[in-house]
């Protein structure tokens, strides 16, 4: 007979699993915010170029990162289990279809100029952003390696590894970064591309320390023995899992870049508003990230032994955990806006108050947005421990685009809110993703 877990027992354990992942999230956030700070100080036009590509980059990796989160919960139902020979075929076959997709996108990466142009991108920096992604298609192989083995660990519960892995990988990029931007210690002064050598460096670095990692504390799971045999099922099963994981990260994506379009349309203040209080959302979200991901492992686990009692509850008390943190992180943003936002803002910017002004209202709606944002992306992750993909995925696009994005053009232009209108459509769009996903959820746990 199965014991009954309290809900402050979940909560710990959700916490105890959960927050190496959120160390974990940061500090891969802080290599983006590191990239974004040296090439600044580098040059403005190396900057824009990278901001250009790295969201170039970013959307094929989110695209193939989908097989990656896939084998989280298929490696936690076969732990479970105490399936190993099913751990060891699910991360195999993670890693080759990681390797495969990373494979078909090096042509995109490479002819990456002329598709910017095409797109409409001034040519000098679609000619800048392709040296830069040149480099980084070589990259994404390694990096979706690194995204499926951190899947794996973080399913066997070993979080604190996967927190290490990515709090030294921060290290070492943020110190490539340093010498191959700028040319130090006798290195070539390469700017953009340096960015891009020193994510490529960081990577094979991880992947040797991560294999290194299983090969010698987890030699029961034989990773890598007779790697190069495929497995028609099994990877089959792990496509069918992630290619809507891919799709709803995909949809989520262009949401964000939708709404900062939108804001364009206003003018450089509101936008660098949007930009500033998006950037302070989007390092509190990898609090719910984190969060999601301990909840899927957990909700693989029950659903691997069929304890839909557990299963239920665990994900109660996740939602609830996250909605606390969003409560505390909806106060500090409305005592404390002000200090917030001047942390990215030179004293001596001349739009500095205005942008302060509309700044104020928009970490208002960021609180908002975190609670709506938290509980939908943590009703996914309980939903890819049951291993329910496709549903939520259509639920979660017509959320995004079907509700959020319409929503957001009405009350930002139509309406005449400006920006705030076009956050309130994100939060609109968002609370509809918590809530159908939260439906979707509960039906599904009926059935188990």
């Amino acid at each position: 007979m199965l014991k009954t877990v309290s809900p402050p027992a979940h909560a710990r354990a959700l916490l105890v699993l959960g927050l190496p992942l959120i160390g974990g999230h940061l500090a891969q956030f802080a290599v983006q915010l590191t990239d974004t700070v040296m090439l600044g100080w580098y040059a403005v036009e190396a900057l824009a170029a990278q901001v250009l590509a790295g969201s170039y980059f970013f959307l094929l990796f989110i695209v193939g990162s989908g097989f990656a989160w896939a084998v989280m919960p298929l490696v936690a139902e076969a732990h479970s289990q105490g399936d190993e020979t099913q751990v060891r075929r699910v991360t195999r076959m993670g890693l080759w279809l990681s390797v495969l997709f990373g494979a078909l996108c090096l042509p995109l990466f490479w002819w990456s100029g002329a598709i910017l142009r095409l797109l409409g991108q001034e040519p000098e920096l679609a000619t800048l952003g392709q040296s830069y992604l040149r480099v980084m298609g070589f990259a994404i192989i390694p990096h979706l390696i690194i995204m499926t083995m951190k899947s794996y660990l973080a399913a066997l519960e070993r979080t604190q590894i996967v927190l290490w892995l990515s709090v030294g990988g921060a290290v070492v990029n943020g110190f490539a970064n340093w010498v191959l931007i700028f040319g130090r210690y006798g290195a070539p002064e390469l700017g953009i591309v340096g960015a891009g050598w020193a994510s490529l460096l960081t990577a094979l670095l991880t992947v040797i320390a991560v294999v290194a990692y299983a090969v010698r504390v987890l030699p029961e799971h034989a990773l890598f023995q007779r790697v190069w045999r495929p497995d028609a099922e099994i990877m089959a099963r792990v496509f069918r899992l992630g290619l809507p994981i891919g799709g709803t990260s995909l949809a989520e994506t262009g949401l964000f870049a939708g709404s900062a379009l939108m804001v364009g349309w206003l003018g450089t203040v509101p936008l660098a508003a949007h930009g500033i209080a998006l950037q302070v959302a989007s390092a509190t979200f990898m609090i719910h990230l984190g969060l999601a991901n301990a909840a899927t492992v957990r909700a693989g686990n029950a659903y691997g032994r069929r304890d839909p009692v557990h299963l239920t509850r665990g994900a109660v008390v996740a939602l609830v955990v996250s909605f606390l943190i969003a409560v505390s992180t909806l106060l500090i943003f409305l005592v404390f806006p002000e200090p917030i936002l001047s942390l990215f803002l030179d004293p001596a910017e001349p739009d500095r108050l205005a942008i302060l002004a509309l700044g104020v209202l928009l970490m208002a709606m960021a609180g908002l947005f975190q609670i709506a944002d938290g509980a939908q992306v943590v009703a996914l992750g309980v939903l890819r421990g049951i291993q329910d993909t496709r549903v939520p995925m259509v639920l979660a696009t017509v959320s995004y685009w079907g509700i959020g994005m319409p929503a957001s053009y009405l009350l930002g232009f139509t309406v005449g809110w400006g920006a705030v209108g076009v956050w309130a459509g994100l939060v609109l769009g968002l609370t509809m993703a918590a809530v159908s996903l939260c439906w979707r959820f509960r039906v599904q746990a009926r059935t188990l």
